[in-house]
């Protein structure tokens, strides 16, 4: 049987779990599904797939076949994009990822005009505060602030960011501006938990140093704890670029200064191969420039 055939089957079937959900997918009969399978395990001589009456789950060598799978059929869909002379107008579908107040202010201008340019492309969008996996969830595009995990992902680095401390003006006023991270402990404390996870909040400055914190609100969207902290509720730990309206406006203003942490880098993450989609391609070189210019990315963070 054709192997890139096998290869997609095999890739449904993991993806879905399911030999009925791989072969509605495909468009094709559940016997055609497990003869394929069957045929790819017979060629290979070991065993990909542990079926049960419930659901189909991967063996170990099933895992890292299906993940080189997944690497050769984007390749092959690639060169063929290549061949057949898309690079001259991109069009297709394109998954984008960031952080939910990053997205809209950063990234959803870059969209607006890459869409504008290229109007044959179709987007989506998933601004949220938790991070997708671009290969699971075959996202394309993810910028990623902090530092990077392991992976086989390219990274492009676009610039860094500030994480400050901030709290509406009249809140300083009815309890004082904590003059060093100690104080902290003294003060209502939001945490917004894609900016600051743990409870135990870093500090730099001429001495390094750790307080543990006990927030009287944690919010999973940054955009709640902005609003929690310009409505005087504490003080918040905000990456710098999230806030810049408000504290340009007045609404909000920085503390500690002096004991922030180094930056956090800002990538942008994508899977492409040799070839990649011009789709892709065009979007990152937007992007990236994009990004690189913004004030709140570079000299002020």
């Amino acid at each position: 049987m054709d192997q890139i055939h096998l290869m997609r089957v095999f890739v449904a079937v993991g993806e879905q779990e399911s030999f009925v959900g791989a072969s509605r997918r495909l468009d094709l009969s559940p016997a055609a599904v497990s003869r394929a399978i069957c045929g790819l395990e017979e060629q290979l001589g070991v065993r990909l797939v542990l079926r049960t009456t419930r659901h189909v789950r991967l063996t170990e060598a099933g895992q890292r076949y299906m993940e080189d799978c997944r690497d050769i059929l984007a390749s092959i869909a690639e060169a063929n994009e290549v061949a057949a002379g898309v690079n001259a107008a991109p069009k297709g579908h394109l998954s984008v990822t960031a952080s939910a107040s990053y997205g809209k202010s950063f990234i959803l201008p870059c969209l607006v005009e890459f869409l504008k340019q290229y109007p044959e492309v179709e987007v989506s969008a998933h601004f949220l505060d938790r991070p997708l996996n671009l290969v699971d969830e075959s996202v394309d595009v993810a910028v990623q602030i902090g530092h990077l995990p392991d992976s086989s992902l390219k990274a492009l680095y676009v610039g860094q960011v500030r994480r400050v401390l901030c709290a509406a003006p009249e809140y300083l006023a009815r309890h004082g501006v904590p003059q060093h991270p100690r104080d902290l402990r003294q003060h209502a404390i939001v945490a917004a938990a894609g900016v600051s996870p743990s409870v135990d909040w870093k500090f730099g400055g001429c001495e390094p140093t750790t307080v543990r914190m006990k927030p009287c609100l944690t919010v999973s969207s940054n955009d709640a704890a902005i609003d929690a902290v310009l409505a005087g509720l504490g003080i918040s730990r905000l990456l710098c670029c999230q806030i810049a309206a408000e504290l340009a406006a007045g609404r909000l203003q920085i503390i500690l200064s002096d004991y922030e942490e180094a930056q956090w880098p800002v990538h942008i993450l994508h899977r492409q191969g040799k070839f990649g989609s011009s789709k892709v391609r065009s979007f990152i070189d937007l992007l990236a420039s994009s990004l690189r210019a913004h004030p709140y990315m570079n000299h002020h963070g």
